[in-house]
């Protein structure tokens, strides 16, 4: 990836990748230049691009996902549009989560994968087991308490929510990604917790929106070929 950012297909036709269909960018780096030539930040992804007025509206990932519950409900499908994330009833529950699930889950494996110190290390780490603990109890009484009439069970309620896609996008990432390059290696997803991994398996196998945006080839070759973690941790 490199200091441009993430890079388009006309430049590294990785099997899976794409072009840019709208700037004919090469990297991500392009498109933030196109639309602030002074910018001098990070050239991060996602990215979501107003294509009428040329800009970007917003590269923050929990953003995006609550823009697309709505904004767009009157250009899609009836039943598409009924389709709510986050939902009134359990909006509490579910700011609720990200207040843990974020700093010790989704930033969690970073901050022990990057730790600048042993101690930085063990804190990130046991926090983030912690969690996943958390986690799998919580499956246990929500597959008990609160299944859909499918058998399945989510992180809040009994039915999709924003923070089962939070949660998912670490946790399919773990096993084979975080758990050995960036040293969360108490137990792995598949053998330590059940309950987590059969939630994984329903969302992927059954929902083709996460099927369809996984890409293991991708994750395994980015994370590994320019996350490098620089911490020395035993």
């Amino acid at each position: 990836m490199g200091n441009h950012g993430w890079p388009f297909a006309n430049v590294d036709a990785f099997p899976g990748a794409d072009a840019d269909p709208v700037n004919n960018a090469e990297h991500i780096k392009d498109i933030y230049l196109k639309v602030e030539p002074q910018y001098s930040g990070r050239f991060t992804v996602p990215v979501l691009f107003d294509k009428k007025t040329g800009t970007i509206v917003n590269n923050e990932s929990s953003e995006i996902l609550r823009i697309f519950n709505t904004a767009f409900n009157d250009m899609i499908p009836e039943e598409k549009a009924a389709i709510d994330l986050y939902p009134e009833a359990l909006r509490a529950e579910i700011e609720a989560s990200h207040e843990w699930v974020y700093p010790t889950v989704n930033n969690g494996v970073y901050r022990s994968g990057f730790a600048s110190s042993q101690g930085a290390y063990e804190e990130a780490v046991k926090a983030l087991f912690e969690s996943l603990d958390r986690i799998e109890k919580i499956f246990d009484s929500q597959q008990k308490n609160n299944a859909n009439s499918k058998g399945e069970y989510f992180l809040i309620g009994n039915h999709l929510t924003e923070s089962d896609i939070r949660l998912y996008t670490t946790i399919v990432r773990f096993d084979p990604v975080y758990h050995g390059h960036f040293k969360c290696n108490y137990r792995t997803i598949r053998d330590g917790y059940p309950l987590i991994h059969k939630w994984m398996q329903n969302l992927y196998w059954n929902y083709p929106e996460f099927k369809e945006t996984t890409n293991f080839d991708h994750i395994k070759t980015h994370c590994k070929s320019f996350l490098l973690p620089s911490n020395s941790i035993v």
